[in-house]
């Protein structure tokens, strides 16, 4: 029989998306982005948000006071490491928050004392002396011992129990690499609360990646011995393989309530949006088969499935598209609707938008529906994300002709302004998206490096949107750009502008993406 959800032991969601999330290669957001994704990790009902690294670099110190000062419900918090500089900085940004939160961490496992060259009792003793500081900096203290899983248990016991004493209310368990197995999880926090002394007076959290592809499977058997805290991302963003996925872990509890009998504060319905959101200013698409939020993952082609559908859809779905706030019809849109509509279904599906923006808006939707028949909510959205990404650019594409033949190279016949100039120029290439490319670079020329270029279809059809996403790195500093036309060879223009208008922003900051730091920084 299944607990009364009210009596039910509360799983706090700590959300690392802006911190461990943004650590990806190449995923690195703009300060908007970043205050527009904590917004809205905030209003679905996050309990803590960590918000960024302080000490790494000054705009992600601005982007955690910024988050902080803003923050109506969520625990702000910023990670720093196991040095008073980096625990003084983290305070000085999250203080502002109505909840602070400090979260200061040190490698503990043989492989991660050899960096600083510490032994375990001059490492203990730094535990105590930071811990203790950032508790007297703030009531609420997270510790981390990372590469948990692969620190000898004798000594992963002895400082827990330093951290606790030093003041730690919240004590976390990574699996750095992603190295545990869901039974291993288990034990790692049980053996913890049965043996650590003041275990029962703070929070077990668990923090796993994917390396493996058991994220979420650990961190839910963390939760069934007695961890009472997830940490994860939107889409399972992070480091190699990712993070565990919120969007997993939170309709894991709720869908399968009857045999984990634990509830989150998470408003199911805002997960789509977020997700969309995330994809789009990450540069990381969600893979087609992704589980909850993947294009695929309400897609029933098969002709058993569909027969079963129409009949009784829980035959299929073990949870309904709404409950994570995936819109039940789709295809309401054309050439003939108006303003209203259009507001109507941008905020159905999560956008909110001002006059001025509705009007740009609105005018690129009339520009599409001329071109498509169908106009799909997928449509609606990359038209969004494309308006949100090429407002405030010093680069822009005017015009472009493509020659296409089967014998020759290719060639593109390209027009851009470029800080209001105007300038245009003809190139070739091996097939058109590459002469294009070169045509910009032409233009513009530059010394970055295209590591990524992505297509995929936004919607069916031959009339179909493609949304472009490439990657481009230039002296350590790595953008993305994401643009969607019914022209792929249009939309990978724009998309490479795109990155080029970010890098630079990110060259008028000067520096790279992260600040170098690491252990040979702790004194």
């Amino acid at each position: 029989m299944t607990q009364d959800t009210k009596t039910q032991d509360r799983v706090v969601i700590f959300d690392t998306t802006l911190r461990d999330g943004e650590q990806s290669p190449g995923a690195t957001m703009t300060h908007a982005e970043k205050l527009e994704i904590a917004g809205l990790l905030d209003e679905m009902g996050v309990d803590i948000i960590e918000a960024g690294f302080p000490i790494a670099s000054e705009g992600d110190f601005n982007a955690v006071s910024e988050i902080a000062k803003n923050a109506q419900n969520s625990v702000i918090c910023g990670l720093a490491r196991a040095q008073l500089g980096d625990i003084d900085r983290c305070w000085e940004a999250v203080k502002h928050a109505d909840k602070p939160r400090i979260h200061t961490f040190i490698g503990t496992s043989p492989l991660h004392r050899a960096i600083p060259n510490l032994t375990k009792d001059e490492m203990a003793e730094r535990i105590e002396q930071t811990v203790t500081h950032a508790r007297n900096l703030c009531d609420n203290v997270q510790w981390s011992p990372m590469d948990a899983t692969r620190t000898e248990m004798d000594y992963l016991y002895r400082v827990v129990e330093i951290a606790i004493k030093a003041g730690a209310t919240t004590i976390n368990i990574p699996d750095t690499v992603g190295y545990t197995a869901p039974r291993e999880s288990a034990d790692l926090i049980r053996k913890l609360i049965e043996n650590v002394p003041g275990a029962d007076e703070v929070i077990f959290a668990t923090h796993c990646h994917n390396d493996l592809g058991m994220a979420t499977a650990n961190s839910l058997a963390a939760v069934e011995a007695g961890a009472r805290q997830i940490e994860c991302t939107i889409n399972g963003l992070g480091e190699r393989a990712g993070n565990t996925a919120l969007e997993e872990v939170v309709m894991a509890l709720k869908v399968r309530n009857d045999i984990m009998p634990f509830q989150t504060g998470i408003d199911s319905t805002k997960i789509m949006n977020i997700s969309r959101r995330v994809a789009a200013v990450s540069g990381f698409p969600v893979q087609f088969n992704k589980a909850i939020v993947g294009k695929n993952a309400f897609a029933h082609e098969s002709g058993i499935h569909q027969d079963g559908m129409l009949k009784n859809a829980e035959t299929f779905e073990i949870m309904r598209p709404e409950d994570v706030g995936l819109s039940e019809t789709n295809l309401v849109m054309g050439k003939h609707s108006g303003r209203a509509a259009l507001r109507d279904k941008l905020e159905q599906l999560g956008f909110e938008v001002g006059d001025n923006q509705l009007k740009d808006v609105f005018v690129r939707f009339k520009a599409l529906a001329d071109r498509k028949k169908e106009i799909f909510d997928d449509d609606l959205i990359a038209l969004m994300r494309t308006s949100e990404d090429e407002d405030s650019t010093r680069l822009r594409i005017v015009s472009l002709a493509v020659q296409c033949g089967t014998e020759g190279p290719q060639q593109a016949e390209l027009t851009m302004e470029i800080d209001g100039a105007v300038h245009s120029t003809t190139q070739t290439g091996d097939g058109p998206v590459d002469a294009t490319f070169n045509a910009v670079k032409a233009l513009f020329p530059h010394d970055a490096r295209l590591q990524l270029y992505q297509v995929h279809a936004v919607t069916e059809g031959t009339d179909a949107q493609a949304t472009v996403s490439v990657r481009m790195e230039e002296d350590g500093r790595i953008v993305t750009g994401q643009s969607a036309d019914t022209d792929t060879v249009v939309a990978s223009a724009k998309a490479y502008v795109h990155a080029l208008n970010r890098l630079l922003v990110r060259r008028e900051k000067g520096g790279t993406d992260k600040a170098e730091i690491s252990y040979k920084d702790v004194s």
